[in-house]
C-alpha cells in the first residue's frame, strides 16, 4: 500500500530545484506593481504564439516583484497586506522558488505570523494559505521545522479560539495539518497537533440530535477542515498509533453520515473508507461488528433520491459514496490516473487519494507543475527525480507551449544548480573562476 512505503520516514529536504540568486536592492515597491504579478503565474499568459521566453530574465523579474510584495505584507493598509499575500500565494503555487524562499524564510515567517495574529478574517485566511505554500516550497528539513515551531502555536491558538471567525479557524486548521505533515520530524508534535484537531471535529459527535440525525451548525465548515487535516496526519502515524485512533473513532464517525451538510457527510465517508483501508492493512482479518448497519447507511447515501436536495449535491454524494461503499464492503478502490506532461501517476488507494486531494486543494492549477518539478511532492508520491527532456523530445511530444515552458524552466534551474556547485558563495575558496 502507498501508506506503508513512506509512513514513519521523513523526506529529504527540497521543495524545488535550488539556484543561486543575486540579492536585489531594497527599494520600496509601489502597490501598483502588484497587479503585474499574475502574468508570471497564470498559465494562460503563455500562449502558443510569440517568441520563446528568456527564462533567466523572467525569473529575476519575478523575484524582484516578489520582494516588493514581501515588503507590502507589513503595510499599514489591511487591503494592501491582503493583496500582497494573495500575490505571493499565486506565485508560490505556480512556480518553484526554493532558493528565493530559503533566503527570505524568516522574513516571510514573521510577516505571516504578524498577519495571523493582528489581521482580520480575510487576511488571516490569506496568511494561513501562504504558510502552507511556504512549507510546500521548502519541503521537509531543519529550516522548515523552524518555521513550524514559530507558526504552529499561533495556528493552534486561532483554531481553538472561539471568538475568532470561523473562516480564519478553518483556514488555520487546514494549514496546521498540512504544515505538520510536511515538516514535523517530532512524533510528540505530530500527536499534539492531531489532538488539537481532534478536540475540534469530535465536537460534531456531541451535538444534540433531532429526529433526522445530526443537526447542522455554523461550525460545520470548521469541523470538516479539522477532520480532513487530522485524517491527513493519520496517514503518517506509526501503525500502533493508527490502531488506537481506529478503535477510538471508527464507531463514532458513522454518526456524521447523517449530518445535514454535504461536505461533512462526504468527509466522514471518505475518512471511514481510509480507516477501513488502514485497519485491513494492519490486520487482514479485521472485523467490524456494525458492518451491516454501516453498509446500509452507505448504500442509502449512494442511492439517495431526496427531492429536498439539489441535483448537483445528489450526484456528487452518490458518486462519492458508491466508491466508499465499495471500499468498505468489497475492499476495492477505483484507480484514477493523473497526467502531468509526459508522466502519469496512478492513485490506487484512499491514503494516496487523501494526500493528492489535499495538495491539489492548496496548489490549484499549479498542482501539475509541482508534481513535475517539486522534489518534496515527487518524493511523497514516489515519482523519482524530475524528468528532464531535451528540446527535440519536447517537439515530438506535441505538448502545449506552457508545458514546454515548464520543462525549459526546469532544465534551466538544473543547469544553474550544477553550475552553482562550482561557484557557491558560501564555499571557503581562495579564488573564483
Amino acid at each position: 500500500c502507498f501508506g506503508n512505503c513512506w509512513r514513519n520516514k521523513r523526506y529529504e529536504k527540497g521543495g524545488g530545484q535550488p539556484r543561486n540568486v543575486q540579492p536585489f536592492s531594497d527599494e520600496d515597491a509601489s502597490i501598483e506593481t502588484m497587479s503585474h504579478c499574475s502574468g508570471f503565474s497564470d498559465p494562460a499568459s503563455f500562449t502558443e504564439d510569440g517568441p520563446e521566453v528568456d527564462e533567466e530574465a523572467t525569473q529575476e523579474d519575478l523575484e524582484y516583484k516578489l520582494k516588493g510584495f514581501i515588503d507590502l505584507t507589513l503595510d499599514k493598509s489591511a487591503k494592501t497586506r491582503q493583496a500582497a499575500l494573495e500575490s505571493l500565494k499565486s506565485a508560490f503555487s505556480s512556480k518553484i522558488l526554493y532558493e528565493f524562499v530559503m533566503e527570505r524564510r524568516m522574513t516571510l515567517t514573521d510577516s505571516i505570523e504578524r498577519c495571523i495574529k493582528k489581521g482580520k478574517s480575510d487576511e488571516q485566511c490569506a496568511a494561513a494559505g501562504l504558510a502552507c505554500l511556504l512549507c510546500v516550497q521548502m519541503g521537509s528539513g531543519i529550516e522548515s521545522e523552524e518555521i513550524f515551531k514559530t507558526l504552529g502555536p499561533v495556528l493552534k491558538k486561532i483554531v481553538c479560539d472561539g471568538t475568532a471567525s470561523i473562516q480564519a479557524r478553518q483556514a488555520c486548521a487546514t494549514c496546521l495539518g498540512i504544515c505538520c505533515f510536511i515538516v514535523t520530524d517530532d512524533i510528540t508534535e505530530l500527536y499534539s497537533t492531531m489532538e488539537c484537531l481532534e478536540n475540534i471535529f469530535t465536537k460534531a459527535y456531541q451535538r444534540d440530535r433531532d429526529t433526522n440525525g445530526v443537526s447542522s451548525t455554523h461550525n460545520t465548515v470548521l469541523h470538516v477542515s479539522a477532520l480532513l487535516a487530522w485524517t491527513l496526519l493519520l496517514t503518517i502515524c506509526p501503525m500502533n498509533e493508527v490502531k488506537k485512533k481506529i478503535e477510538m473513532h471508527l464507531h463514532k464517525l458513522p454518526s456524521l453520515l447523517s449530518c445535514d451538510d454535504l461536505n461533512m457527510r462526504i468527509a466522514a465517508g471518505e475518512t471511514l473508507a481510509l480507516l477501513f483501508e488502514l485497519a485491513r492493512e494492519t490486520d487482514a482479518d479485521f472485523f467490524y461488528e456494525d458492518m451491516d448497519l454501516l453498509t446500509e447507511k452507505l448504500r442509502a447515501l449512494a442511492t439517495d433520491g431526496n427531492k429536498h436536495r439539489a441535483k448537483v449535491d445528489k450526484r456528487k454524494q452518490r458518486s462519492v459514496f458508491r466508491d466508499v461503499l465499495r471500499a468498505v464492503e468489497e475492499r476495492d478502490f477505483p484507480t484514477e490516473m493523473v497526467k502531468f506532461g509526459p508522466e502519469r501517476m496512478y492513485i490506487d488507494c484512499w491514503v494516496k487519494k487523501q494526500t493528492y486531494e489535499t495538495f491539489k486543494e492548496i496548489l490549484g492549477s499549479g498542482m501539475q507543475y509541482h508534481l513535475q518539478s517539486n522534489d518534496f511532492l515527487r518524493n511523497v508520491f514516489e515519482l523519482g527525480p524530475p524528468v528532464m527532456l531535451d528540446a527535440a523530445t519536447l517537439k515530438t511530444m506535441k505538448i502545449s507551449r506552457f508545458e514546454r515552458h515548464l520543462y525549459n524552466s526546469a532544465a534551466f534551474k538544473a543547469r544553474t544548480k550544477a553550475r552553482s556547485k562550482c561557484r557557491d558563495k558560501r564555499a571557503d575558496v581562495g579564488e573564483f573562476f
